[in-house]
C-alpha cells in the first residue's frame, strides 16, 4: 500500500533527538516508530498506554525525587533487596 499521508508535528529539539536516539538503538526510523505507534492506536482503538492525571501523593514523590529528598541510594541489586528488608 502507497503512503499518501503526512503527519506533521513540533517537538523540542532534545526530545526529538532522544527519542530518535532510542529508536536508532530499537533499529527504527521515527516514520517506522510513528507508523507503529498509530498502528497501535488502531488495533486498541485508543491510545497504546494509559494517561491519567498524577495523583496528589504521586506529584508530591515526583517533587521530592526532583529535589532529590528521601532518595534511597544502592550500590547494586542485593544492597538494594537488603535495604528493602527482602
Amino acid at each position: 500500500m502507497s503512503k499518501t499521508a503526512m503527519v506533521r508535528a513540533r517537538l523540542q529539539p532534545d526530545l526529538k533527538d532522544h527519542a530518535e536516539g532510542i529508536f536508532q538503538r530499537l533499529g527504527l526510523n521515527a516514520t517506522q516508530a510513528i507508523t507503529m505507534f498509530y498502528r497501535q492506536v488502531e488495533l486498541r482503538e485508543g491510545l497504546p498506554f494509559d494517561v491519567a492525571v498524577p495523583t496528589a501523593a504521586t506529584q508530591h514523590a515526583f517533587a521530592d525525587s526532583e529535589a532529590k529528598r528521601g532518595l534511597v541510594i544502592c550500590e547494586d541489586a542485593d544492597d538494594m533487596f537488603r535495604k528493602l528488608g527482602i
